[in-house]
């Protein structure tokens, strides 16, 4: 009666145990597994008691083979197997990554009359390490520099014109259309320099309004003006003894412009509110997608501050002239969406490719990335194919394009009629006329430029 209780209790415990475990006799067959063990190889227990041990195919039992042992399981050859990673194939033909412990079972005269083995699935384990091996191939691309896809014969050059201007301490301007990765190249320049250690510092002169601007590069006092509660430290001032990245820089204010000469002339900003000049050390590094030659044409950038900025100007291609890039950038693409989206996507279709190869991009790498997000929404799995990129790229978009041009410019000759009279109501003051208008200063600088109206208390248009 203790015996059969006792038998019973082992039966309890070896089918609770979250480990598969299978018994083998010396020839290799199977003669009991666990309920772990069914549910890790897919296959019942009636469908594996009475079978060769090589029903699960495990690569392990497989090597020891090749080896020119008699015996599958490396098991009969080391009497002992512990913690060994392989692979066995489940009954849907899938491949399960487990760490086996093994050992042989004697009678009692010592004689091995079979074996019992132990399985730990390891496929978290072995995702995770995908993960981080992914991770490390973007980390450690051979076909990018710094964080910068590219193996084109255009962007070599590039890389090339990198290194050389990371060792001066000229400032750099970086020329580029809008999504071509200037900031990428502004933030090497930085890694590769000699002021690698100290501070990057960003500024986007496009996003603030002109008095803010000021404020943010050069800093201001408490009570130097309404909401000026405590003194600020600016963006030069924060990035001393390092670099400083200017992008968009040709929608700087003429106002700035003359005080960002002045910061390189005289190596000194002054807060707002405050007479007191300090020393900076800091090298600019510009960007802008616009011609500086045509702003200074348009008398809206200076010629002198365009001398001292552009000591070494870097031309970013835009993506349609670097096409051979775009599988790299695409398989590259697909690797970091595949981290976070988790999809069984295999890659891109040759079809899809070829739409890819055909296509403008007129937002460059920038509007790539987004391509490939909007396919990863569509695909479920395998390959990406055309259908699952948008209409524009696929050349099926709807054609409304002569109907948005109409409405566009009807709408741009209302909003050009209404700045002109706002100006006119003013006598030319841009302060109160944007008041009027709802709009910030700098947004209806920008719209005066984009209309070419020209205002110096009469206003042309």
């Amino acid at each position: 009666m203790f015996e059969e209780e006792y038998s019973q209790y082992w039966k309890t415990i070896v089918d609770t145990m979250a480990d598969g475990l299978m018994v083998v006799d010396s020839e290799g067959v199977i003669v009991s597994v666990n309920r772990a063990m069914e549910e890790l190889s897919g296959y019942s227990k009636e469908e594996l008691i009475g079978k060769s041990c090589d029903i699960l195919d495990c690569d392990a039992c497989f090597r020891t083979r090749s080896e020119g042992h008699d015996k599958y399981c490396a098991l009969f050859k080391d009497e002992q197997v512990t913690r060994r990673k392989c692979t066995l194939r489940k009954r849907d033909g899938s491949r399960l990554h487990l760490f086996k412990n093994a050992a042989v079972l004697r009678d009692s005269s010592d004689k091995v009359i079979g074996g019992v083995e132990t399985w730990t699935d390891l496929s978290e384990v072995v995702a995770k390490e995908q993960v981080i091996s992914r991770l490390r191939k973007e980390l450690s691309s051979q076909d990018g520099f710094h964080g910068i896809l590219g193996k084109s014969s255009a962007m070599v050059q590039v890389f090339d014109l990198i290194s050389s201007a990371a060792q001066s301490e000229a400032p750099v301007i970086i020329y580029g259309e809008s999504g071509t990765g200037k900031e990428l190249i502004a933030s090497a320049i930085h890694k590769l320099g000699p002021r690698r250690k100290g501070p990057f510092i960003k500024v986007n002169c496009a996003a603030l309004s002109e008095s803010l601007l000021e404020s943010e590069l050069f800093g201001h006092v408490k009570g130097a003006f309404t909401g000026a509660d405590r003194t600020r430290v600016g963006r030069f001032e924060a990035a001393n003894g390092g670099d400083i990245f200017l992008d968009e820089i040709g929608d700087l204010p003429l106002s700035t412009q003359v005080k960002l000469l002045r910061v390189l002339q005289e190596k000194e900003i002054e807060k707002v509110g405050d007479h007191r000049p300090i020393a900076i050390d800091v090298r600019i590094l510009a960007a802008t997608n616009q011609d500086l030659s045509t702003l200074m044409d348009e008398n809206r950038f200076r010629e002198d501050l365009y001398y001292r900025i552009s000591v070494i100007p870097i031309h970013l291609p835009p993506l349609r002239e670097r096409r051979e890039d775009i599988p790299l950038l695409m398989d590259s693409f697909i690797n970091r969406i595949h981290l976070k989206a988790d999809k069984p996507i295999s890659g891109m279709s040759t079809e899809a490719l070829d739409l890819l190869y055909s296509y403008d991009w007129p937002g460059n790498v920038r509007e790539l990335i987004n391509v490939i997000e909007y396919s990863f929404v569509l695909c479920h799995e395998g390959e990406i194919m055309p259908h699952h990129l948008p209409a524009k790229v696929t050349g099926k978009e709807p054609s409304v394009a002569p109907r948005r041009r109409a409405v566009k410019k009807q709408s741009h000759d209302t909003e050009r009629k209404r700045i002109l009279e706002a100006l006119a109501a003013t006598g030319g003051n841009q302060s109160k006329a944007a008041e009027i208008l709802g709009i910030s200063r700098v947004t209806l600088w920008k719209r005066l430029k984009a209309y070419d109206i020209q205002v110096d208390r009469k206003v042309r248009g």
